[in-house]
């Protein structure tokens, strides 16, 4: 029975130390996401953080859009940082989905 638990306790570990990799790996991957034909580009990292945004000038004076556009960038941006994370998560579990996926 206690080499079932210390067997437990390598795996618990190795998952940790994966858990900590891929979180410095999502760190460092970058996504960029256009909408509006190129107009409005964001730059966002693996774990969700805004690095940069690029607005053409033409929507300087078209506020409307550019909030339009400005919110679809966003939110592709997050879908892909959340698909990543998943995929990354599945890869570490060795194919054990815990998010209910097939």
């Amino acid at each position: 029975m206690f080499g079932k638990i210390g067997d437990m306790s390598k795996m618990l570990e190795g998952m940790q130390e994966n858990a900590q990799k891929l979180e410095s790996e999502l760190a460092s991957k970058i996504f960029r996401v256009k909408s509006g034909g190129g107009l409005v580009e964001v730059v966002i990292n693996g774990k969700g953080e805004v690095i940069d945004i690029n607005i053409d000038n033409s929507l300087l004076n078209d506020k409307d859009s550019l909030q339009i556009l400005l919110i679809g960038a966003l939110n592709d941006a997050n879908k892909m940082v959340e698909q990543n994370r998943q995929n990354s998560a599945l890869g570490i579990l060795g194919g054990i989905n815990p998010f209910g996926m097939a």
